[in-house]
């Protein structure tokens, strides 16, 4: 998770966008019970790597992901704002 936060705060950087540009982020997840004991780590991580922004978000319990060792990924929309 915590690697999946920063490669989108690096995307975001690389087209001039902040975390604050964020309007959405679903996050699929393979294991909700993993999860949910894990929520404080969770929480403590994302406000590490995205401060206090929390978009709208989503979370989608999944049979599986393409790479067979993820355990999650995230999908993050951003609106840019005009140059």
């Amino acid at each position: 998770m915590r690697q999946t936060l920063i490669n989108i705060v690096a995307v975001l950087d690389a087209a001039g966008a902040r975390v604050q540009d964020l309007v959405r982020l679903t996050w699929y997840v393979i294991d909700k019970r993993e999860y949910l004991a894990r929520q404080a780590e969770v929480g403590q991580v994302y406000r590490d790597i995205m401060g206090r922004h929390f978009p709208a978000m989503t979370m989608v319990v999944v049979a599986g992901l393409v790479e067979d060792r993820a355990l999650l990924e995230i999908e993050a929309t951003a609106v840019m704002p005009r140059a």
